[in-house]
């Protein structure tokens, strides 16, 4: 039994058809939908990439593991889902983008050896590469690179001394002048790769390679994608296939932007977020990151055919998700960043070949679910113990077939600011720069250090556009999901060293032999099954 694990990178839940999309066709995603079991309510530990990505990884919220912004090290001994698969003798590799970056002085701490297979494995977050790309040059991100899809880009006669940035991410304009990528402004030109040649048909072709060369050892492949994720630049024709008249209308209301919260204040202010709220940029980007979905599709229906022409639909779990979404001009935001829904929420589909989910198959589950319930999901798959005191999410499989069972009444989301501008625009300090979601399924809480929380029910407003958080009528919810992000605070976060059953054992086992501590006399020992040493009379 394997597993292929495909995630898309900052794609929203909203632009696939399966969960109701009407602007965008993605049937293949649909068919994947419609074989295994759709989850409506599943959110991010982080509405940012490396921190997201590394809760995916290894089934622990970013409070916990730690790595709270992209370019923070995951520390060394940190457990992963590649170290708890190992233990079953199942192959962990990677196909794509981790976002990981190494904790080179943790190793150097404890004599790791970067070269050496531990050293390896603990720079990849515990997996084995196959392929990493991580979507941008060695020399902006010394741990990102996309250096095996220069070499390949290079032997298709697409040469530079930055290929990935001269093919994939530059176009040429009428004039014939090459224009950047990086600049909304050409996102309607086609890129210079041609379609096949592109970064997701080349990661296709990989993730293909990649089972092909598989001999029988159970292994779980994480395929994935550094798109749609900017820059937004897609090859011919799908640079050009959508247009304005094609995108959603854009969901922010003129009482956001007059918000008297400071922070959202501040963050509509940015750069990237002032951008976006133009209609003009809105206008040209929103149909190249539509492009960018419906490439990926057609490129994951190449994907599933192969599993259905080879038999490996029969031996193989396939979950499809994304590591956060896009705010794409909605709320008077850019990027990704905060909880609303559009950045949060993430597709995700889960096809289990097991006669078991029979039930399930083409079914929608409501059930609130976190990026952290991966990883236990994928050892009860391969025939693992649950390790609770490690892992902080919960398995889905008792969900994928069709078994009832109390459910989590609320998911958790966290998000540090601290190098954002919008953090010193509020003069918070660095330390204090923290949010955090609590989400009940309705009412969605969001703790902001030092200020007023937000608020939004979802029930009455699902556009999130009314900040209920000062509003006195709604003290009382205030005060209880303030009370749930309490509750969620005061658990074991980091007792990860010993299980419970070892725990109950050592409280059966009292004192270590040869402790005794509080006896009064050698009859009380003797009714514990003591005894003293044997140079002791009494």
């Amino acid at each position: 039994m394997n597993v292929l694990w495909i995630m898309a990178d900052q794609l929203r839940w909203d632009y696939l058809s399966c969960y109701g999309a009407k602007h965008i066709h993605t049937p293949n995603l649909d068919w994947l939908a419609s074989r295994g079991m759709q989850f409506n309510k599943a959110y991010v530990q982080s509405p940012i990439c490396g921190p997201s990505r590394m809760s995916y990884y290894t089934g622990r919220y970013v409070r916990s593991h730690g790595s709270t912004w992209n370019g923070f090290p995951l520390r060394i001994g940190e457990p992963t889902l590649g170290d708890h698969l190992r233990e079953l003798h199942v192959k962990c590799s990677l196909v794509g983008k981790t976002h990981m970056t190494p904790d080179y002085e943790g190793m150097q701490r404890l004599g790791i050896e970067r070269d050496s297979t531990i050293g390896a494995l603990v720079s990849e977050c515990g997996f084995d590469v196959f392929v990493r790309d991580d979507g941008t040059n060695a020399s902006a991100y010394p741990s990102r690179h996309a250096e095996d899809y220069d070499r390949y880009l290079r032997a298709h006669g697409m040469d530079g001394e930055n290929p990935w940035e001269e093919w994939a991410n530059t176009a040429i304009s009428p004039d014939g002048d090459m224009c950047s990528g990086w600049m909304l402004e050409n996102a309607p030109l086609a890129a210079r790769v041609p379609k096949e040649h592109s970064e997701t048909a080349w990661l296709t072709t990989r993730g293909i390679e990649y089972i092909e060369a598989q001999d029988g050892e159970p292994w779980l492949c994480h395929l994935s994608y550094i798109k749609p994720h900017w820059p937004y630049l897609a090859p011919a024709p799908y640079n050009d296939m959508y247009s304005a008249c094609d995108v959603p209308v854009v969901n922010r209301t003129p009482q956001e932007r007059s918000s008297e919260h400071p922070l959202m204040q501040a963050w509509m202010d940015m750069r990237v977020s002032k951008s976006f709220s133009r209609d003009e940029i809105r206008d040209i980007v929103a149909p190249v990151y539509m492009g960018l979905i419906k490439e990926l599709d057609d490129q994951l229906g190449r994907l599933f055919q192969y599993l259905k022409d080879s038999g490996r639909m029969d031996d193989t779990m396939i979950v499809f998700c994304s590591d956060h979404g896009d705010n794409m001009g909605d709320h008077w935001l850019g990027e990704k960043d905060l909880f609303h829904d559009c950045s949060s929420r993430v597709p995700l589909i889960i096809y289990d070949p097991r006669s078991e989910a029979d039930a399930t198959r083409g079914t929608v589950c409501n059930q609130l679910i976190e990026g952290v319930d991966l990883t236990p999901t994928f050892l009860n798959y391969f025939g693992g113990e649950d390790k609770p005191h490690i892992i902080e999410g919960r398995s889905l499989e008792p969900l994928l077939h069709n078994k009832v069972l109390d459910w989590r009444s609320y998911c958790v989301s966290e998000y540090d600011y601290s190098t954002r501008t919008a953090r010193r625009a509020v003069q918070v300090d660095q330390n204090d720069a923290r949010l955090v979601m609590i989400f009940d399924g309705r009412w969605k809480y969001v703790h902001v250090e030092h200020m007023r929380p937000l608020l939004f029910d979802l029930a009455s407003d699902p556009n999130e556009v009314v900040d209920l958080g000062s509003d006195l009528r709604y003290s009382d919810q205030l005060a209880r999901l303030k009370d749930l992000h309490f509750e969620w605070t005061r658990q074991h976060h980091n007792r990860i060293t010993r299980s419970a059953e070892i725990v109950e054992a050592m409280t059966d086992d009292k004192e270590p032999p040869g402790i005794m501590i509080g006896f009064a006399n050698k009859e009380e020992l003797a009714a514990e099954g003591k005894t003293l040493p044997e140079h002791a009379d009494r």
